[in-house]
Protein backbone atom coordinates (compact mmCIF):
# COMPACT_ATOMS: atom_id res chain seq x y z
CA UNK A 1 0.00 0.00 0.00
CA UNK A 2 1.21 3.52 -0.23
CA UNK A 3 0.15 7.34 0.09
CA UNK A 4 -1.84 8.60 -3.20
CA UNK A 5 -1.24 12.35 -3.42
CA UNK A 6 -2.92 14.82 -5.26
CA UNK A 7 -3.59 18.34 -5.22
CA UNK A 8 -4.93 19.50 -2.31
CA UNK A 9 -4.43 16.75 -0.70
CA UNK A 10 -3.56 12.71 -0.12
CA UNK A 11 -4.95 9.46 0.64
CA UNK A 12 -4.36 6.21 0.79
CA UNK A 13 -4.14 3.74 -2.10
CA UNK A 14 -3.24 -0.32 -2.82
CA UNK A 15 -2.01 -2.10 -4.69
CA UNK A 16 -3.60 -5.08 -6.35
CA UNK A 17 -2.15 -5.44 -9.46
CA UNK A 18 1.26 -4.34 -10.85
CA UNK A 19 0.00 -1.35 -12.67
CA UNK A 20 -3.44 -0.79 -10.71
CA UNK A 21 -4.20 0.71 -7.51
CA UNK A 22 -7.74 1.13 -5.21
CA UNK A 23 -8.79 3.59 -3.30
CA UNK A 24 -11.99 5.39 -2.71
CA UNK A 25 -13.87 7.19 -5.81
CA UNK A 26 -14.23 10.25 -4.06
CA UNK A 27 -10.99 11.01 -3.72
CA UNK A 28 -11.34 11.02 -7.73
CA UNK A 29 -13.15 14.01 -7.96
CA UNK A 30 -13.35 17.85 -6.71
CA UNK A 31 -15.66 19.05 -4.26
CA UNK A 32 -17.58 21.00 -7.53
CA UNK A 33 -18.00 17.13 -8.89
CA UNK A 34 -15.75 17.85 -11.57
CA UNK A 35 -13.05 14.89 -12.41
CA UNK A 36 -9.82 15.10 -11.63
CA UNK A 37 -6.83 14.80 -14.02
CA UNK A 38 -5.48 11.62 -13.41
CA UNK A 39 -1.69 13.26 -13.81
CA UNK A 40 -2.19 14.95 -10.89
CA UNK A 41 -2.03 11.90 -8.47
CA UNK A 42 0.94 10.49 -7.10
CA UNK A 43 1.95 6.80 -5.52
CA UNK A 44 4.29 6.26 -3.41
CA UNK A 45 4.10 2.99 -2.60
CA UNK A 46 5.89 1.44 1.17
CA UNK A 47 6.31 5.30 2.11
CA UNK A 48 7.83 5.22 5.61
CA UNK A 49 10.05 7.85 6.48
CA UNK A 50 10.18 10.25 3.93
CA UNK A 51 11.15 7.61 1.75
CA UNK A 52 8.82 5.64 -0.87
CA UNK A 53 9.80 2.04 -2.28
CA UNK A 54 8.46 3.10 -5.60
CA UNK A 55 6.99 5.99 -7.13
CA UNK A 56 4.91 6.12 -9.94
CA UNK A 57 2.35 8.74 -11.61
CA UNK A 58 -0.99 7.58 -13.08
CA UNK A 59 -2.24 7.85 -16.58
CA UNK A 60 -6.27 6.70 -16.31
CA UNK A 61 -8.64 6.25 -13.79
CA UNK A 62 -11.91 4.93 -13.40
CA UNK A 63 -14.97 4.26 -10.77
CA UNK A 64 -18.77 3.02 -10.34
CA UNK A 65 -21.36 4.66 -12.77
CA UNK A 66 -23.92 4.65 -9.83
CA UNK A 67 -21.34 6.15 -7.87
CA UNK A 68 -22.54 10.22 -7.53
CA UNK A 69 -19.90 12.64 -6.06
CA UNK A 70 -21.67 14.75 -3.35
CA UNK A 71 -19.59 16.18 -0.85
CA UNK A 72 -20.40 15.21 2.63
CA UNK A 73 -23.12 13.52 2.06
CA UNK A 74 -23.21 9.61 2.83
CA UNK A 75 -26.15 7.31 1.45
CA UNK A 76 -25.93 3.77 0.82
CA UNK A 77 -26.11 3.56 -2.80
CA UNK A 78 -22.84 6.31 -2.87
CA UNK A 79 -20.83 3.64 0.07
CA UNK A 80 -21.59 0.70 -2.50
CA UNK A 81 -19.89 2.35 -4.81
CA UNK A 82 -17.44 4.05 -3.20
CA UNK A 83 -14.66 2.66 -5.14
CA UNK A 84 -12.35 3.20 -7.75
CA UNK A 85 -9.27 1.72 -9.68
CA UNK A 86 -6.02 4.22 -11.21
CA UNK A 87 -3.55 2.71 -13.80
CA UNK A 88 -0.14 3.53 -12.77
CA UNK A 89 2.23 5.19 -15.63
CA UNK A 90 4.83 2.32 -15.13
CA UNK A 91 4.23 -1.17 -13.75
CA UNK A 92 5.85 -2.04 -9.99
CA UNK A 93 7.73 -4.95 -10.27
CA UNK A 94 9.65 -6.13 -7.21
CA UNK A 95 9.89 -8.95 -4.93
CA UNK A 96 9.56 -7.07 -2.14
CA UNK A 97 6.13 -5.25 -3.60
CA UNK A 98 3.68 -7.44 -3.88
CA UNK A 99 -0.41 -6.66 -5.14
CA UNK A 100 -2.84 -7.53 -2.32
CA UNK A 101 -5.20 -9.67 -3.15
CA UNK A 102 -8.90 -9.13 -2.31
CA UNK A 103 -10.93 -11.88 -0.14
CA UNK A 104 -14.68 -13.12 -0.29
CA UNK A 105 -17.25 -10.88 0.80
CA UNK A 106 -16.94 -10.77 4.50
CA UNK A 107 -19.34 -11.91 7.36
CA UNK A 108 -20.66 -10.54 10.47
CA UNK A 109 -18.02 -11.20 13.29
CA UNK A 110 -14.95 -11.28 11.06
CA UNK A 111 -11.82 -9.32 12.36
CA UNK A 112 -10.43 -6.92 10.16
CA UNK A 113 -7.84 -3.92 10.04
CA UNK A 114 -7.75 -0.57 8.72
CA UNK A 115 -4.44 0.69 7.41
CA UNK A 116 -4.46 3.91 6.70
CA UNK A 117 -1.75 7.70 6.13
CA UNK A 118 -3.81 10.03 8.09
CA UNK A 119 -3.86 13.31 9.52
CA UNK A 120 -0.51 13.19 11.60
CA UNK A 121 0.85 10.24 10.10
CA UNK A 122 1.54 11.36 6.48
CA UNK A 123 4.80 9.95 6.41
CA UNK A 124 3.95 6.19 7.49
CA UNK A 125 0.93 4.14 7.63
CA UNK A 126 -0.25 2.79 10.94
CA UNK A 127 -2.69 -0.02 11.93
CA UNK A 128 -5.80 0.70 13.77
CA UNK A 129 -6.95 -1.44 16.50
CA UNK A 130 -8.77 -4.53 15.43
CA UNK A 131 -12.23 -4.33 15.03
CA UNK A 132 -14.84 -5.98 13.18
CA UNK A 133 -17.55 -6.34 10.58
CA UNK A 134 -21.20 -5.33 12.12
CA UNK A 135 -23.24 -6.39 9.02
CA UNK A 136 -23.26 -6.26 5.36
CA UNK A 137 -26.11 -4.65 3.55
CA UNK A 138 -27.06 -2.97 0.24
CA UNK A 139 -23.63 -3.03 -0.94
CA UNK A 140 -21.85 -2.10 1.88
CA UNK A 141 -19.86 -3.47 5.02
CA UNK A 142 -20.61 -2.01 8.74
CA UNK A 143 -17.64 -2.18 10.81
CA UNK A 144 -16.68 -1.51 14.38
CA UNK A 145 -13.79 0.58 13.31
CA UNK A 146 -13.80 4.23 14.96
CA UNK A 147 -12.01 5.70 12.14
CA UNK A 148 -10.30 9.15 11.55
CA UNK A 149 -9.90 12.11 9.83
CA UNK A 150 -7.53 10.91 6.99
CA UNK A 151 -8.62 6.73 7.24
CA UNK A 152 -11.03 7.12 4.36
CA UNK A 153 -9.70 5.63 1.29
CA UNK A 154 -7.87 3.34 2.98
CA UNK A 155 -7.89 -0.56 2.55
CA UNK A 156 -9.79 -3.25 5.30
CA UNK A 157 -8.04 -6.64 5.45
CA UNK A 158 -8.83 -9.67 6.68
CA UNK A 159 -6.95 -10.72 10.16
CA UNK A 160 -6.04 -14.35 10.22
CA UNK A 161 -3.58 -16.99 9.84
CA UNK A 162 -3.43 -16.68 6.27
CA UNK A 163 -1.50 -13.31 4.38
CA UNK A 164 -4.22 -10.36 4.92
CA UNK A 165 -6.28 -9.63 1.76
CA UNK A 166 -8.29 -6.46 1.29
CA UNK A 167 -12.46 -7.19 1.75
CA UNK A 168 -13.43 -3.15 1.49
CA UNK A 169 -12.42 0.28 1.09
CA UNK A 170 -13.33 2.82 3.89
CA UNK A 171 -15.78 5.12 2.59
CA UNK A 172 -17.42 7.11 5.47
CA UNK A 173 -18.14 7.36 9.31
CA UNK A 174 -21.48 7.09 11.11
CA UNK A 175 -23.03 7.61 14.30
CA UNK A 176 -25.19 4.51 15.55
CA UNK A 177 -26.58 5.29 19.15
CA UNK A 178 -23.61 6.58 20.92
CA UNK A 179 -20.64 4.93 19.24
CA UNK A 180 -19.15 5.52 15.84
CA UNK A 181 -18.95 2.99 12.71
CA UNK A 182 -17.27 2.61 9.47
CA UNK A 183 -18.60 2.38 6.15
CA UNK A 184 -17.26 0.90 3.18
CA UNK A 185 -17.90 -0.92 -0.05
CA UNK A 186 -18.21 -4.87 -0.85
CA UNK A 187 -16.24 -5.34 -3.18
CA UNK A 188 -16.37 -8.71 -5.03
CA UNK A 189 -18.47 -7.72 -7.87
CA UNK A 190 -18.00 -3.65 -7.88
CA UNK A 191 -14.39 -4.11 -8.28
CA UNK A 192 -14.63 -6.69 -11.23
CA UNK A 193 -16.56 -3.91 -13.12
CA UNK A 194 -13.59 -1.60 -13.15
CA UNK A 195 -11.06 -4.23 -13.73
CA UNK A 196 -13.36 -5.88 -16.32
CA UNK A 197 -13.26 -1.98 -17.31
CA UNK A 198 -9.72 -1.75 -17.55
CA UNK A 199 -8.94 -5.05 -19.56
CA UNK A 200 -11.37 -3.51 -22.24
CA UNK A 201 -9.65 -0.24 -22.95
CA UNK A 202 -6.31 -1.82 -23.43
CA UNK A 203 -3.35 0.04 -23.18
CA UNK A 204 -3.47 3.86 -22.16
CA UNK A 205 -3.32 6.53 -24.64
CA UNK A 206 0.21 8.44 -24.78
CA UNK A 207 -1.68 11.37 -24.92
CA UNK A 208 -2.37 11.14 -21.23
CA UNK A 209 -6.48 10.92 -21.93
CA UNK A 210 -8.14 9.84 -18.57
CA UNK A 211 -11.14 7.08 -18.39
CA UNK A 212 -13.31 8.41 -15.36
CA UNK A 213 -16.68 7.53 -14.75
CA UNK A 214 -19.24 10.08 -15.16
CA UNK A 215 -22.63 10.58 -16.35
CA UNK A 216 -22.97 10.15 -20.17
CA UNK A 217 -22.49 7.06 -22.31
CA UNK A 218 -21.76 3.74 -20.90
CA UNK A 219 -19.21 1.42 -22.46
CA UNK A 220 -19.87 -2.32 -22.79
CA UNK A 221 -18.32 -3.25 -19.31
CA UNK A 222 -21.51 -0.71 -17.79
CA UNK A 223 -18.88 2.26 -16.75
CA UNK A 224 -19.92 5.33 -18.39
CA UNK A 225 -16.91 7.63 -19.20
CA UNK A 226 -15.14 10.76 -20.91
CA UNK A 227 -12.01 11.13 -22.38
CA UNK A 228 -10.04 14.25 -21.41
Amino acid sequence: MGRLVFNGGFCTATLIRDNLILTAAHYVYRQNGQSRDAREFIFSAGLRGGHAEATRGVNSLVALPDYEHIPFAVNDVNVAHDIAVLRLDQVIQRADIQPFRIDEQPVRGDEIGVVSYGVGRSEAPILQEVCSVLERQTGGVLMTCDVVAGFIGSPVFTLGESAPRIVSVVSAVAPVGDDKVSLGASLKEPLQTLLSHYAAIGPARPSGWQVVVRTGERNDTGAKFVRL
